[in-house]
Order: C-alpha cells, then structure tokens, then sequence
C-alpha cells in the first residue's frame, strides 16, 4: 500500500531532523499522550463495552492506569537513563574513558493484539517516544470500537511524520511487514510471531517478540488456600481468561485439590453471582471464532464441576473449572485464552516439573506454597518470561520488573527502564587519551607477548 510506504519515508524525513533527540521534546511527547488519553478516558469506556463488554474497573485497572503508570515513570527518569554511562576501563587502556550512548533506533513497528488493545499499543509508544523514536503503530483489528479510537486520538494529538496509526484487517499487516523499520515490536500468537520474525529477517531488522503460551499454576500441599483461590481465580478470569499471562492450567496437590476448587466456586459465585451472564463486570470473548474454539476445548475432556454455560449470540462462556484433566487432553496442547481452567492432580513435585518442561518455555509460572526448598527448586529447574509466588499476574503490573518471554514465549522486554533499553540502540565508545602512545599492541611483536598476556590473563 502506497500510503504506508509514504508514511515510513515521512517518518524517516521527521526522524532526520533531529528532533527526536532532545529530552524536553521527548518529555512533552509523554505528557501529551498523558493528557489525550485523560481526555479521551470515557470514550475507552465506550469502546471496550462495545469490543469486549468490559467493566471501567477493568479498563482502567488493566489498561488505561498501566499506560498512565508507564508514562509517569518515564517523565520522571528519562533525564537519567538518556544520560551517557560511565563505565570502567580496562588497564590495557589505561588513560581512557568508556561511555555508554543511548540512541534511538529511529523508526519503529508497534503491532499490537486484540485482549489488552489499548495497554498492549500505547505501552510500547511509551518506550518507543521515551527513547526518542519515532513509531508507526497498528492497534488490533478485532477490537475494532477500541483501535480507531486509538486511531483517531494519535491523528489529533500527534504529527503524522512523528507518531501515526494505521488500522486495517491482515493486508494492513501484510503491507507494514513489506517495509523496511528499525525495530519492529510485536505482541500477539507464536504462530503469528514467527510470520512477523521471518518478515524482519529480509532487512536483519531487530525484532522484540512479546508472544504467549500455556502458563502453569501450582498449589503445594502446604500453600494457603484461602489465599490461593481468589488470586487464582482473579488472574484467570479477568477479562474473561483473555490475557496472555492468565494461569493457563491449575496443577493442584491431591490433598488440597477439593478444598481449591471449592473456594475458587465460591469466589466465583461472590465476584459475579450465580449467573455471570447478568452481571457487569463479566467480559465476553472478542468474537465467535474464538468462542467456537473455546466451546470446543471445554467439551473435550474432564468433567466440569463448575460452570459450562455458554450463548453463542452473546459470546458468552461461563467462568468453568474442569477437574480430571491429563497432559495428553485436547484442552493441554494449546494456550486456553478463556475462562477455562483445567485442573491437574499430582502427588510429587516430580510430576509437576516433568509436564513444565516437557512442553515450550511459557510466559509466565505461578507457584502458592510454603516452602522455600520447593520455591527455589520449581524456579531454578524450570524457565519462564516472569511470574509471581503466591499471586498472579501482578508482576506486569511493577514498572521496575522487566516483562517478556523466553523461547517460544517471546523475546525481548519491556516496562519502565526496560522499555527504554529495548527501544534504544546502547552505543559503546571509549574515547582515548592522546597524552601518550603505548606501543606494546603494535609490531614488531619481538618479546611483547609475555607482557600482554600479564594484562589480559
């Protein structure tokens, strides 16, 4: 598409100027799209009802707060990060000074997903402005009231050649993935993610991958479950299971299995009533592809002991717990996106480690417990981007913790100082003094190698 190719030359033009490259600059950027997003705030109400018939608690708790939480960070420390750092010089270069530059790619891809369509979007803008970029951003087609509301809040409040969005369905994507950017960020499927990595591969465009995958949650014998279970049961149903990072699965000790399930019942019944469909603070899934997939899943194996109820025409599933699952089940062979939560009995932490690494290296992993020694083994035998003990989710939430994934669950990481990094190119440069000239490294070598392997042995 000749727009998009005439917006990244455009963007390139702006980039050249130099403008991108002054900290006030930057900083008045942040507190714009601060300002915008303030403004624009009930008209997201809106837009997330009609996509995802989502609460204002959610919207503001899962998106619109953490994009604001984001940006105060960021005005609060870029001064700081954008500095040069200092470092340390080695004495084979005595008399010389090393310095780290923090300099911005220059234009960048932003590509975001449907579930969190305005966090997952403006949150990487953050960084990408923050680092003095400038950035082409595609907010997510299924969530459509919410992308062109993002659309249409970057056009007023932002110069094209400096930040602009683009909507469209998969030629959009296709068309954007045809140009040549300096990063491209991606949030979304790892099947969708190895598409967007082979694309970049033809300019040897770096590429930072925020993907997903099935995220396990295990409760010792010893964990507290009166503790465990609405923690639990929070992470997984917000947004009803949409969300990258929401326990995928329950691995559950035998002794404390019932117990589990039974509070988690009863704060499902607490938070949303006996008929979640009637109430205002359940989502519905983004459209009927995913709800025939999730129906599908949830009929496979098991037997449900709480939930099941589904209205297509409403793109309801009922919060669902569903007991008697095994590794080799339908519903384990793919990330659930809904509010479906399998429950997995073990009697050893054996079992549990096995099915982890059987399977690709998830997003996240949670673990309620008490003891230290099984803490500490789960974290040093098994890997995952992230994770929490005796929560979930929340982890996403502190500016100071890096988010991302590892092996098929992404790579590359962002949030607070780490957005800042992922979307800078950190440039090494030791400056040498001119006061004096050692000769040792130069020819004719003669008897010089005993002296240097005393400086670098």
């Amino acid at each position: 598409m000749q727009a998009i190719a005439d917006a990244v030359q455009a963007q390139r033009a702006f980039f050249r100027t130099g403008s991108t490259l002054d900290i006030d600059f930057r900083i008045t950027q942040l507190k714009t799209l601060r300002d915008a997003l303030l403004r624009y705030e009930n008209r997201f109400y809106e837009a997330f009802r009609a996509d995802l018939k989502k609460p204002p608690m959610e919207v503001f708790g899962t998106e619109i707060g953490l994009v604001l939480t984001e940006i105060r960070h960021h005005i609060k420390k870029l001064g700081k990060w954008a500095r040069p750092t200092r470092v340390p010089t080695n004495l084979l270069n005595f008399g010389s000074r090393s310095r780290i530059y923090h300099q911005p790619f220059g234009v960048v891809l932003i590509m975001a997903p449907w579930n969190y369509p305005l966090q997952l979007a403006l949150a990487p803008l953050v960084g990408a402005i923050s680092a003095g970029n400038c950035a082409m951003l595609k907010p997510a087609h299924y969530a459509s009231h919410v992308s062109e509301l993002i659309r249409t809040m970057i056009v007023e409040v932002f110069d094209p050649a400096y930040v602009s969005a683009v909507t469209g369905d998969r030629a959009v994507n296709q068309a954007l993935l045809e140009e040549r950017f300096d990063l491209i960020f991606f949030t979304g499927s790892p099947s969708l993610g190895k598409i967007v990595m082979a694309k970049a591969a033809r300019h040897l465009t770096p590429v930072v991958l925020e993907l997903g995958g099935k995220s396990p949650c295990i409760v010792a014998k010893d964990a507290k479950i009166e503790v465990a279970a609405p923690r639990i049961a929070f992470g997984k149903f917000i947004n009803a299971g949409q969300t990258c990072v929401a326990p995928d699965h329950l691995f559950v000790h035998r002794s404390v299995k019932a117990p589990l399930i039974a509070k988690i019942r009863d704060w499902i019944i607490r938070s949303y009533g006996t008929d979640p469909q009637a109430s205002a603070d359940f989502c519905r899934i983004i459209n009927t592809r995913q709800f025939d997939r999730l129906v599908t899943l949830m009929r496979s194996a098991g037997a449900i002991v709480h939930g099941g109820r589904v209205d297509r025409e409403d793109r309801y599933i009922e919060p669902t717990l569903i007991d008697d699952i095994h590794s080799g089940d339908p519903i384990m062979q793919e990330e659930i996106f809904g509010p479906l939560l399998p429950v997995i009995e073990f009697s050893h932490l054996d079992e549990v480690i096995d099915m982890i690494n059987a399977g690709e290296k998830p997003l996240a992993m949670y673990f309620f417990g008490s003891t230290v020694a099984d803490r500490d083994r789960l974290l040093r035998e098994t890997s995952s981007g992230g994770g929490c003990i005796n929560d979930t989710i929340m982890h996403l939430s502190n500016p100071n913790l890096p988010f991302g994934g590892v092996g098929n669950s992404g790579m590359g990481h962002y949030h607070g100082k780490f957005s800042f990094d992922t979307f800078s190119h950190h440039r090494a440069i030791l400056e040498k003094t001119t006061a004096f000239n050692p000769s040792v490294a130069y020819p004719p070598y003669k008897q010089k190698l005993r002296f240097l392997r005393s400086f670098l042995s």
